[in-house]
């Protein structure tokens, strides 16, 4: 079945006998409301007293639900507690919420929240309604529409109603397209999702944004010195590409390049996974395929600086071609890799791609994205990426944007001089994975990035690994997308981006040395 998500800013009248309604917000918020609040999605199915009577037997530990009509009209009350570290719309929970209380038809989901959590409950929303399935459903009907609504608690405990603007709605939807497609492409498996499909998603994104991709593909990635694709890639059937999509303004006095890690499957390379970590790596694309659902998002929204999509797509197969452990690549920055572990293959492909935003886009401001390392969700866990940079305001920038989307984030330690020399190599100028594998993994994966793009680059880099968030459960979450729309927010001319982008102030250009 295919879902369409269709936003309004106010209520629809329907009855719930034909067209079900899920209402969810804190329980602060769901007693704010009266009968008359929301008797157009409920009449002539619930009363006055049916609504009050839900309301005084909700008690969530963390969450609660109670029926108000059969299971066709419901309310759902999201955690009471919400610590520092967490995003105060309890995006997760409403994801959860409206996965287990949707019943597939023509429906409603009725989100009450403050205008802060606004976006963040949106998305959560869309999270909840993946497109990619193959299992065969016989009856029923082909397609459904869930219309989702708002009402907007404010700070005196005001209810409002129509509190966006049609183009704020617009956004939104823009967003939730990106969510999704980002989504699918991470879930779609190798077979249906190989380097070559990418690319016509790719192909499809630009069509609608009306930018001609730049392609490099195959041998001509050998020739032109992107060692780190072209050997992680060169055993697959289908050959890597380094595949870049740009939007540039007039009037742009900033460039700005978002390289995403597109490793269509990774069976490990010749340092090859077992058969219970292989399952699964279908996902490792997420960064490059977040990237691309963002900056469709972001174009929409009107992007006022020089944005550049850079997308390092690969799959690390096992064949005659394949790199061996002991071989040694030059990359695209120059610098040698002695390859001591074939599994080590995002940052080979990444470190390509970041000194290409440096060399021949001259960006400001890099920003890498990857399901990197495992050790990604021991150090920093399942909801929240780990964020490494080398500016403390991209970094507080970055912390808040995750808890404002709800793709949280937190930071780990960036200092080079004390963790790049687990690289150290005795025949070229670095390897590709730590001789210690207990010494801060996750920061190691992104200095060695990090070492291509050189220590003292001038502009500001920002690596983001999301190896956990990524998915949830057998599903894909979309993580990526809402983030970098929030941390960029500033840079469109969207208003509704705009009011949901931290506010730290923008960091000057400088330099970092070892």
């Amino acid at each position: 079945m295919v879902i369409k998500i269709s936003f309004n800013a106010t209520l629809l009248k329907t009855d719930p006998h034909e067209h079900p309604v899920l209402i969810i917000g804190q329980l602060q918020h769901l007693q704010l409301l009266s009968f008359e609040d929301v008797r157009v999605k409920l009449e002539p199915r619930v009363t006055a007293d049916t609504w009050a009577n839900a309301l005084a037997c909700l008690h969530p530990s963390p969450t609660d639900t109670c029926p108000l009509y059969l299971d066709l009209a419901t309310v759902a009350a999201l955690p009471t507690k919400c610590s520092r570290h967490n995003t105060s719309s309890r995006a997760h929970s409403v994801t959860k919420l409206v996965s287990g209380n949707v019943t597939g038809v023509n429906e409603t989901v009725v989100l009450v929240c403050e205008k802060r959590d606004l976006f963040a409950s949106a998305c959560a929303v869309a999270r909840a309604f993946p497109l990619f399935s193959r299992k065969n459903r016989r009856g029923g009907a082909e397609s459904s529409t869930v219309n989702v609504e708002f009402i907007v608690v404010d700070s005196g405990d005001r209810i409002i109603f129509n509190s966006l603007l049609p183009s704020e709605i617009s956004c939104i939807e823009n967003v939730a397209r990106g969510i999704r497609l980002a989504a699918k492409i991470v879930d779609t498996p190798c077979n249906e999702m190989n380097v070559t499909h990418f690319l016509e998603e790719v192909n499809i994104v630009a069509g609608e944004l009306g930018i001609t991709p730049l392609i490099v593909r195959g041998e001509e990635l050998n020739s032109r010195g992107f060692g780190g694709i072209y050997g992680v890639g060169k055993a697959a059937t289908a050959p890597p590409a380094l595949c870049v999509l740009s939007h540039q303004p007039v009037g742009a006095t900033k460039t700005i390049a978002w390289v995403g890690k597109g490793i269509v499957f990774d069976t490990g390379g010749l340092s090859i996974k077992g058969k219970t970590a292989m399952p699964g790596m279908k996902r490792d694309c997420g960064g490059a395929a977040a990237i691309l659902g963002a900056f469709y998002a972001a174009v929409r929204g009107g992007f006022t600086e020089n944005l550049h999509a850079v997308l390092c797509l690969a799959e690390n197969s096992v064949g005659p071609n394949a790199t061996r452990p002991d071989d040694i690549h030059q990359l695209y920055s120059g610098l040698t890799v002695e390859i001591n572990n074939t599994d080590a293959e995002g940052r080979l492909v990444l470190s390509d791609g970041v000194v290409y935003a440096k060399k021949d886009l001259k960006a400001d401001v890099i920003l890498d994205m990857a399901t990197l390392t495992g050790a990604q969700g021991i150090a920093t866990g399942k909801y929240h990426g780990a964020i490494l940079t080398n500016s403390d305001v991209w970094e507080q920038k970055g912390i808040d944007a995750g808890r404002i989307s709800g793709d949280l984030l937190s930071p780990v330690p960036y200092c080079p001089e004390l963790h790049f020399s687990e690289f150290s190599s005795s025949v070229a100028d670095m390897k590709n994975s730590v001789a210690d594998r207990n010494n801060a993994q996750v920061s190691c994966a992104g200095l060695f990035i990090a070492a291509h793009l050189g220590f003292d680059y001038a502009g500001s880099w920002i690596h983001i690994d999301m190896a956990s968030p990524v998915h949830s459960g057998e599903r894909a979450t979309g993580y990526g997308v809402a983030l970098l729309c929030s941390l960029f927010g500033n840079y469109t001319t969207c208003s509704l981006l705009q009011q949901f982008a931290p506010s730290v102030a923008e960091p000057p250009l400088k330099k970092v040395c070892l």
